[in-house]
């Protein structure tokens, strides 16, 4: 059975580039019919915010991307638990202690200020500033004198000496990384706490993850874990490192740099399944050449094969459009109710046949909810008259004249106004900009904008009627 895992660090809310992952891993599970673990890694206490974890659950419900193990609101679901990395800690204890039994790991009794030394010495020397094995050829009168002095002892992988470690990663191929080069590594800390690497493969063995998908910053990593993973007799996760993503400048995307967050997109009112679109096809593109895509769409088309290795660009612009599209395909009233918190009701005090007549009337340059709020004033009433580009259009006072005559009566839906507005032109002579232009002007002060009959059925017909006597009157003021 595929199970994969996405195991964020609980330092705020999950910017764009973590939420990827997230939706590869999401999707690749639905895909295979396999299981999407949540874990989260919050063994560095110095950099947990507090509530940052609720947080990352948050935004994972509000993308929908639903986990089928890790921690909830209310506890734990699933049989690997602790699902929080600080609740396994005994257990990377127990393993190091293994490997150490085992031979794969040893003591190591230097001290940070001696490490740190020999380190500069070496790079002063142009000798490699991985460990030296010091402690692999302490005698054992030279270890006892050190735990006299009460040293307490990391513990230590060693890296048995050869040519290269080689790591199959799905998208990158074959990946050679020289032995010489990682050195002996340390999995438990003095302190007791793990390392990440011992933590991450530890977790990954015990929870049966079968695929790892994270980004490529974390290809330098996976060495020292395929060994660990090795040395456990454990087989090897199927490895995917997917291309780091870029800001506009060209510089990493990261919450340093500025990277949107989802509680960001989540306040803006993104369309959840735009966002989960863009996110999912940053550095892959579906078989059908496709982009506005279904959740049910992306979980068929997924392909890890289909991952390009080269880095990408976040496009706002891209995003937007995206997001847009999947507001269109929303039926009229679950739009409506989606918007309805966004509104500014000290602004737009509508009721809700008016706003679903005035969300109908915008809805295709909706990029997301909140953007409602821009469209909105042309639906309310102007309180002065704009005289100068009315008296402009000589077919003003006919059109206002007529228009007022026959919106006094007509029935008041959105269909009917537009046949009475028709119907000025067809009295009046008056055609596009001529029939349009002039109450357009009377009701909102500007030339163009949403669809009049929208705008006159929201404004109401006694605002409307009034707006056009005080227009008529203003022009034949100067006359």
């Amino acid at each position: 059975m595929i199970r994969t895992r996405f195991a964020p660090s609980p330092t705020g809310s999950l910017h764009v580039g973590n939420a990827r992952l997230a939706v590869l891993n999401w999707i690749f599970a639905r895909h295979s019919n396999g299981s999407f673990v949540l874990r989260i890694e919050d063994t560095d206490e110095e950099r947990n915010l507090e509530g940052s974890d609720a947080q990352i659950l948050e935004d994972l419900s509000w993308l929908g991307l639903k986990w089928d193990e890790g921690p909830t609101s209310k506890g734990e679901v699933g049989a690997f638990g602790p699902y929080r990395q600080s609740g396994r800690t005994k257990l990377h204890q127990e393993h190091a202690k293994q490997l150490l039994q085992r031979r794969y790991a040893f003591n190591c009794y230097c001290t940070d200020e001696e490490l740190d030394a020999r380190r500069e010495a070496a790079i002063a020397r142009g000798d490699s500033a991985t460990y030296d094995g010091t402690c692999l050829r302490r005698s054992p009168s030279e270890i006892r004198e050190l735990i006299t002095e009460g040293r307490l002892p990391a513990i230590r992988f060693h890296v048995a000496p050869g040519d290269y470690i080689i790591v199959e990663d799905v998208i990158r191929g074959n990946v050679h990384f020289p032995r010489a080069d990682i050195g002996d590594f340390i999995i438990l800390r003095s302190n007791g706490q793990p390392t990440y690497n011992f933590a991450v493969v530890v977790d990954d063995i015990m929870m049966d993850i079968t695929h790892v998908i994270r980004g490529v910053g974390h290809l330098s990593n996976t060495p020292r874990q395929a060994l660990v993973f090795d040395a456990f007799g454990a087989q090897r996760p199927v490895f995917a490192h997917v291309p780091q993503v870029l800001g506009p400048d060209r510089q990493k995307l990261s919450k340093r740099h500025g990277a949107p967050s989802l509680a960001d997109y989540r306040r803006l009112g993104y369309h959840p399944d735009g966002l989960v679109n863009y996110l999912s096809l940053l550095s892959w593109s579906t078989a059908s050449g496709e982009e506005v895509l279904t959740r049910e769409q992306l979980v068929s088309e997924i392909s890890l094969e289909r991952v390009g290795a080269a880095d990408v660009v976040f496009d706002p612009a891209k995003l937007d459009f995206l997001s847009a599209k999947h507001i269109e395909r929303m039926s009229m009233d679950d739009l409506v109710r989606a918007i309805e918190p966004f509104v500014d009701r000290d602004r737009f005090a509508f009721t809700d046949e008016q706003l679903s007549v005035a969300v109908k009337a915008v809805r295709t340059h909706l990029v997301a909810f909140s953007k409602i709020n821009e469209f909105l004033p042309a639906f309310v009433p102007i309180d002065y008259v704009p005289l100068n580009p009315l008296r402009e259009r000589e077919s003003a006072v006919p059109v206002l004249e007529a228009a007022r005559t026959r919106l006094s009566d007509v029935k008041w839906d959105v269909g009917a106004i537009a046949e009475a507005i028709k119907a000025v032109g067809k009295q009046t002579g008056a055609s596009g900009k001529a029939l349009y232009e002039p109450v357009r002007l009377a009701l909102t002060g500007d030339e163009h904008g949403s669809p009049l009959n929208a705008i006159i059925f929201v404004q109401g017909r006694e605002v409307v009627v009034h707006a056009l006597d005080r227009a008529l009157e203003a022009l034949k003021e100067l006359t």
